[in-house]
């Protein structure tokens, strides 16, 4: 999984990118010039923290995001200059669906929480078969919003990823075509038992690295830990019910405790254990079946990219 649920999407290690900017080294000195490949060797857990790249001599440095583009986006935007037909596609006007998610969602927002958005767009088919493609999502930092191409979407959904299955069951549904309702229709065909695996792995993971900050540096995002361990209780609720739950109900006031700083990191890691076990019950009781139903999420988006020819948004 590549990002908590409220955070901007992060690039994961493994991933080749380009360098907008002069590479620099010790005494000013250029060690690569704007446009050198790199790969990323360790990612940060947000968009303030730095990347570590690695190019093909073997030099590191930390470089942003925002001075970063992904290998595969740098060639596809060669095609796509100012007058280029995607640039003209209008793909924010072919959203299929929008909601909010994040603190606002979960019933955990205060005066000063963000709005953030996302959702799914259909490419035209015209665009989808062309030379210039599409891009698998499209995002605007600005306003904290972020659109899946419906694909993408769909396969993030079926792997499990929480910032996809809670834009499915957000309470706050900005806008919905037609096709975006059948997409709410069928849901449920993405719950599996891959939640478990998914969610569990990730928190596991971001604990662990809290633990070393916590040695390091004295002090975690303690908003993270709150999210974390609100993923913990969605998580159970959906092996358990069956349906994902993203308002934190009866934990809101726990879960803003940590958010708050007001809880000791040792105590909140405690309650982390305690839900970990509930969740790994959940799992060994649950009715969920051990595969997403990929055959009904095909069928919907073979008639999907069949619509899209229409000359409306379906």
């Amino acid at each position: 999984m590549s990002a908590d649920p409220n955070r901007p999407l992060i690039f994961s290690v493994g991933t080749q990118v380009v360098a907008q900017k002069d590479v620099m080294a010790a005494n000013d000195r250029i060690a690569h010039p704007a446009g050198a490949v790199g790969v990323i060797v360790r990612s940060p857990v947000d968009r303030n923290h730095a990347y570590r790249i690695r190019f093909n001599d073997g030099f590191e440095a930390p470089i942003h995001h925002e001075q970063l583009v992904r290998l595969a986006e740098f060639k596809s935007m060669q095609m796509r200059l100012d007058d280029s037909p995607l640039m003209s596609a209008g793909l924010y006007e072919r959203v299929i669906y929008r909601c909010v998610i994040g603190s606002r969602a979960y019933g955990l927002d205060h005066e000063e929480s963000d709005t953030d958005r996302r959702g799914v767009y259909l490419p035209p088919a015209e665009l989808h078969w062309s030379l210039y493609g599409v891009p698998e999502q499209l995002e605007n930092d600005e306003t904290q919003e972020v659109y899946w191409e419906l694909q993408k979407f769909m396969v993030l959904a079926l792997k499990a990823n929480p910032n996809v299955l809670e834009c499915l069951y957000s309470p706050i549904v900005d806008s919905v075509t037609p096709l975006g309702e059948e997409l709410l229709s069928i849901r449920d065909a993405f719950l599996s038992k891959l939640v478990f695996q998914t969610y569990s792995g990730y928190v596991a993971s971001q604990f662990k690295k809290m633990q070393t900050d916590i040695r390091n540096q004295g002090r975690v995002k303690w908003k993270h830990v709150m999210h974390l361990v609100r993923l913990l209780i969605s998580g159970t609720h959906v092996l358990t019910a069956g349906t994902l739950n993203v308002d934190a109900g009866d934990y809101r006031d726990q879960l803003l405790t940590i958010g708050r700083g007001e809880m000791p990191f040792h105590a909140a890691e405690q309650w982390r254990k305690e839900l970990q076990i509930q969740f790994e019950t959940a799992f060994r009781n649950t009715k969920l079946p051990d595969r997403p139903d990929y055959e009904r999420v095909n069928a919907f988006l073979i008639d999907a990219r069949r619509r899209a020819m229409e000359n409306h948004l379906p």
